[in-house]
Formats: C-alpha cells, sequence, structure tokens
C-alpha cells in the first residue's frame, strides 16, 4: 500500500403534536438548526467480508501486508461523527481505530498475532494523546506476544485496518462479525439513539431533517400545505415514499416548531408535516446519509428545518 498512515490528510402521536402547535397556513417562524462507516459481515474466520476482500483470510490481501511492516504511533486521537456509526475514534491522521472481538478487556489481552495483525496493525501505545471527547483515564497499554506495547482504550486493544487508505474510511466495520470501529470509550461505535426527527448537515445538501433512523427525509412538490395538509402521493406512490408517522413535538430537535404536527390521510394513514407539509422517506435510500431521492422526477427534495425544500428551484 503506496498510501502511508503519517502521510494521509484529515478528511474529515399526533394529538400531542396538536397541542404544542399552531394551525398549518400560519406565518413559518424562523428555522432553528441542530448538528446531527461500513463492510457487510459474514460469520467466520478473522475478517472475511465481500467487501474487504477474502485475500488471505484476515480481510487483507497480501498487498495490503506492509501497513504492519512499519506501525505508524497513534498521534493525537480524536472524536469524528460517522453519519453510520455515530461518535467513532480515530489516530491523529484520521484513521479509524477498530477493535477486535476475540480480545479482552478485563484483563487487556490481544488474540491478534501473524497474519491477523498484517491485516489489522496494532496501534502503538507510545505517542498516543487523548483529545477532547476521548477520557485521557481510558487509555492504556498491553504488552503482546512479541513484546511491543500497543493501544488500549477501555482496555481494549487498538487496531487500524490495512485495507483502510484513507483518513474517514472505514471498511472494517462488521468484518467477518468480529471487527468494529472503536467508540471513544473502547466500546462499539453504535449510532445513538435519534429524536423523532433532527437535523442533520449533509454535506452536499447542507442542513437536512432526519427520521429516529437517521433516514433523510423528503417533501413532494405535488402536496398541499394551506389551507390544511394534503398528499398527493398515493397507491404505489406511497410503497415507494414512506409516509412518515406523526411524533410528538418534544421527540424533535433542530425542526421549526410551527406547522410541526400530523394529520390523517384519506386512505387512514397516518402522517407527520414539518411546516405542515407531509413528509415521507424513500425505499431507495438503504442507509442512514443515503439521499437518494434528492431531485427525483424534479418533484421530490429533502427538507430543510423550515419545511422548504433544498434545492428546488425556485
Amino acid at each position: 500500500m503506496k498510501t502511508s498512515w503519517r502521510s494521509a490528510s484529515l478528511v474529515a402521536s399526533a394529538a400531542a403534536v396538536l397541542a404544542l402547535t399552531t394551525a398549518c397556513g400560519q406565518e413559518q417562524g424562523t428555522p432553528s438548526s441542530a448538528q446531527n462507516v461500513g463492510a457487510t459481515a459474514v460469520a467466520g474466520g478473522y475478517g472475511t467480508s465481500t467487501t474487504a476482500g477474502a485475500g488471505n483470510g484476515y480481510g487483507a490481501d497480501s498487498k495490503d501486508q506492509s501497513a504492519a511492516a512499519k506501525p505508524e504511533v497513534a498521534g493525537q486521537l480524536a472524536v469524528t461523527e460517522s453519519v453510520k456509526l455515530g461518535k467513532v475514534l480515530t489516530d491523529g491522521a484520521g484513521f479509524t481505530l477498530y477493535r477486535f472481538d476475540k480480545d479482552t478487556a478485563e484483563p487487556p489481552k490481544s488474540s491478534c498475532d501473524g497474519a491477523c495483525a498484517t491485516a489489522w496493525p496494532p496501534v502503538p501505545a507510545e505517542g498516543a494523546e487523548a483529545a477532547a471527547g476521548v477520557d485521557k483515564a481510558l487509555l492504556g497499554e498491553v504488552t503482546r506476544a512479541d513484546g511491543t506495547k500497543q493501544l488500549t482504550i477501555g482496555g481494549w486493544p487498538m487496531y487500524r485496518f490495512a485495507k483502510d487508505t484513507k483518513a474517514g474510511d472505514a471498511n472494517g466495520q462488521g468484518v467477518g462479525g468480529t471487527w468494529f470501529a472503536s467508540a471513544p470509550n473502547g466500546k462499539k461505535a453504535t449510532l445513538a439513539a435519534l429524536p423523532g426527527l433532527s437535523v442533520r448537515n449533509d454535506p452536499k445538501l447542507g442542513q437536512i431533517v432526519v427520521d429516529k433512523n437517521g433516514m433523510t427525509v423528503y417533501r413532494f412538490m405535488k402536496d398541499q400545505a394551506w389551507p390544511v395538509s394534503k398528499s398527493a402521493c398515493t397507491g404505489a406512490c406511497l410503497e415507494k415514499w414512506p409516509a412518515v408517522a406523526p411524533v410528538p413535538a418534544s421527540d424533535t430537535k433542530g425542526v421549526q416548531k410551527k406547522g410541526l404536527m400530523g394529520f390523517t390521510r384519506p386512505d387512514g394513514v397516518k402522517q407527520m408535516t414539518v411546516n405542515c407539509w407531509p413528509i415521507y422517506t424513500f425505499s431507495g435510500d438503504s442507509a442512514p446519509g443515503d439521499t437518494n431521492g434528492q431531485g427525483v422526477g424534479g418533484t421530490w427534495y429533502a427538507v430543510s428545518p423550515d419545511g422548504k425544500p433544498v434545492g428546488a428551484a425556485k
């Protein structure tokens, strides 16, 4: 692998709702805002996956083995926000750090040696520094079978993955059902429970509304908001663009409260609105962060915190 770790750059309920909001058709308020990585896992082995490649059976091919030949120091650790995994621990160069389920934290012990350590280079303990969001008391070390000292977080030995070639990559997530990106406390990184509706900063679209699963929320330009909310998406359309169910205003974050309510469609389906506009998710989005529905047919657009269609022609 030609890219070294050191040279990589930093990439870097409807009634309750109605009681808390105003009727549709009122003047909209000022929008508010809020802030809101992975291979398919397969069982067995140390890291065979359809994404990472079978290779030597550890998730990396022989051509990736140079990564373990000269271990790079972790440097200043950092916490990055992953759309799919939440808070993820990275090294000073922005590379994802992993933990191995076959290791132990009490006491700290690494079970990854030989070819495994080639595919998953252990992170040296020397030179590692805690960063904001990382409890310094959780940093430790474990002596490996070869006598070297490996960094531990919360007792868990830390590794990089040979197939991560640039900062921000997390190709090792879920590999073999045993390798997972590390959270700042050494536990497995997971997407924290989100409110019913919240706001995410999308790198291309800016601030957009997402549901409790982190899925992008959309508006249909053929719908109606005033004087009453009305959806023009029925039948097969509703199968492709599922209606977002009503959520209490108290279970939202960063979304404009005025016009934030639910309504019952003629087909009996209860649907949520933002600024009185019916909202949907898209069946073509398979993971949090996807925005495959953006601009479809020139009528579907992601929703801004004030209910406007992001990127729609004015």
